[in-house]
């Protein structure tokens, strides 16, 4: 991602050896600041953010809190049943 910014801020494309710059610039060398951290597990990682947002002290109980991943194929939400389980009302 690094490289990929400081030649072009324009979206990259995908392709079968990854992304690829295709935009003609200008880029940005401050993309080298940004801690680029990545998820394993979407599904885990969601629930745990409900799990997170539902625990803090400022989140009333009774609003249902729900966890969603977007699938960028489909266009559909697919809901993460333990996030939706973590965020219940109570």
């Amino acid at each position: 991602m690094r490289g990929l910014l400081s030649k072009s801020l324009e979206t990259a494309e995908l392709g079968a050896e990854g992304f690829t710059d295709i935009g003609t610039g200008p880029g940005s060398p401050e993309g080298k600041y940004v801690d680029w951290l990545t998820i394993s597990d979407n599904a885990t990682s969601v629930a745990e953010d409900v799990q997170r947002i539902r625990n803090h002290p400022l989140v009333p109980r009774g609003i249902p809190i729900y966890g969603y991943i977007y699938d960028v194929s489909t266009g559909r939400l697919v809901e993460i049943p333990a996030a939706t389980k973590a965020g219940k009302a109570s």
